[in-house]
């Protein structure tokens, strides 16, 4: 079992920055792979991006890629989302996800292939 609870969420400019974190509970932090996933009101909840268990590889939707940036201190027990270049668009609440993957190469984009959450963070970026 894993705890996750992420931070750093608020509201921007268009244009703006953000870095949320998604600490971890246990030991057991680097045996997960990781994912950030959004949901704005209305909308399914939706991959944003994914991290390896190691760090090494990782993986975006296109409507991120140039922008975001994830990243992991396993040290830390700490995931990471840096969000540049916010638009309107980024607008909802972001979820930081954790499972054992079948491999240590696996990631993960679907919200079903993940077991464990945390309860979110708003980010709202006006226009």
């Amino acid at each position: 079992q894993v705890q996750l609870v992420e931070s750093g969420g608020g509201l921007v400019h268009t244009g703006g920055s953000l870095r949320l974190s998604c600490a971890t509970s246990g030991r057991t932090f680097s045996r997960y792979a990781m994912g950030w996933f959004r949901q704005a009101p209305g909308k399914e909840r939706e991959f944003v991006a994914a991290i390896t268990r190691s760090g090494d590889n990782t993986y975006y939707t296109d409507f991120v890629k140039g922008r975001f940036t994830i990243s992991r201190d396993n040290a830390k027990n700490t995931l990471y989302l840096q969000m540049n270049n916010l638009k309107p668009e980024d607008t909802a609440v972001y979820y930081c996800a954790a499972r054992a993957p079948l491999t240590s190469g696996s990631y993960y984009y679907s919200p079903s292939e993940y077991d464990y959450w945390g309860q979110g963070t708003q980010v709202t970026v006006s226009s």
